[in-house]
């Protein structure tokens, strides 16, 4: 084992069905704050009313956006100091999320996160905002949710679909904290095991979508797979899908589903002991080539829980590859396993473009 430096994030993590709104009292209570900014789509809005009921909402915010316009984050930064809000309170998934830290990022307040999807962003220091079609993201500590409460009661109403390519978000993050730049043994070792929670859920799921144990291990899962992504860092999978959501407006966990088994198909054949654990940790019936293991289980996960296919499916036109591979290039980490060509990258976009997902490594 090489020397390595771990960080570990200062966050309280409470998961147990049933009880958020206890346990949002709590939090607010060991804070010192009362004066709420809530954060929801129009979608969980009745939801978030009543989990806050009771409390001293000063504003209820319903306006989110995939990917956080600049313009967007402008407006809810004003309508929360106008309402003198002392602590952000969210009911989400990731684009929800990802509008309280805009805001934190501002104005310093606490943000108390309670996530519906599997995005991870609740986990992570990392924030993200979208101007002119490019997405650009950075690491501020004060973005942090101070605490998240995981309650598998808010994500029983998430469609299958999106249940599906939320989980392999998540996956993702799990996947690329193996090679990322910044990654260690301990970020691979949460990684791993979050990796495994998620497949062991996810089939559950298809068969019985209100089944609120499994969807509590895909909470259990994300987690561990976003920490694992806080102290790795953007590997090549997330720099691609950042370029593509944030340059076409594709849908961010739909785009994650598509892109990851490309990626792993690059990578693996790079780092055959890594796979072999990826592999095993997805289930893998045979370890005698890891990558081809880790591939095919991949594959497997995703063909049996019907996520999408392609890029093309998600509304990705043809006529943008070329722009994406540039501006993926510009991007791309220089520690990636295998070698960032242009030629690489334009054909592992072009083959998430047309689908379907590679069964197999190309390490090409």
């Amino acid at each position: 084992m090489t020397a390595f430096t771990h960080r570990t994030l200062p966050q309280t993590v409470v998961l147990e069905t049933g009880r958020a709104s206890h346990h949002l009292g709590e939090a607010l209570t060991t804070l010192g704050r009362h004066r709420v900014m809530l954060i929801s789509s129009r979608r969980d809005e009745a939801a978030a009313r009543q989990l806050t009921d009771g409390l001293d909402v000063a504003e209820h915010w319903t306006e989110v956006a995939q990917h956080v316009p600049v313009e967007l984050a402008e407006r809810a930064r004003v309508a929360t100091e106008r309402a003198g809000a002392d602590v952000i309170v969210c009911l989400g998934g990731g684009s929800t999320i990802g509008l309280a830290k805009a805001i934190a990022l501002t104005s310093g307040l606490p943000i108390v996160a309670l996530p519906t999807t599997y995005a991870g962003s609740e986990a992570t220091p990392m924030w993200g905002l979208t101007q002119d079609r490019t997405k650009t993201t950075g690491v501020d500590d004060g973005v942090l949710p101070h605490t998240v409460i995981y309650d598998a009661t808010y994500s029983a109403g998430l469609p299958l679909e999106l249940t599906v390519s939320s989980a392999l978000n998540a996956l993702a993050h799990s996947v690329d904290s193996l090679w990322a730049p910044s990654t260690d043994p301990i970020a691979q070792a949460l990684g791993l095991d979050g990796a495994r929670a998620l497949a062991a859920a996810l089939p559950v799921l298809v068969d019985d979508p209100g089944n609120l144990a499994a969807r509590s291990q895909c909470l259990y899962g994300a987690y561990l797979s976003a920490v694992s992504f806080t102290t790795a860092g953007s590997g090549l999978h997330h720099k691609i899908c950042h370029v593509l959501g944030g340059t076409f407006s594709l849908p961010h966990a739909q785009t994650h589903a598509v892109v990851l088994p490309h990626v792993l198909a690059l990578n693996a054949p790079a780092v055959p002991r890594q796979a072999e654990r990826l592999a095993t940790a997805l289930g893998a019936r045979s370890l005698d080539d890891p990558a081809a293991a880790a591939c095919a289980a991949l594959d497997e996960l995703c063909r049996s829980t019907g996520a999408p296919r392609s890029l093309r499916e998600l509304g990705m036109p043809e006529s943008g590859l070329a722009e994406a591979t540039e501006r993926v290039l510009a991007v791309a980490p220089s520690s990636n396993p295998a070698p960032v060509t242009e030629e690489r990258i334009a054909r592992l976009l072009r083959e998430a473009w047309a689908g379907p997902h590679p069964a197999n490594p190309t390490g090409r």
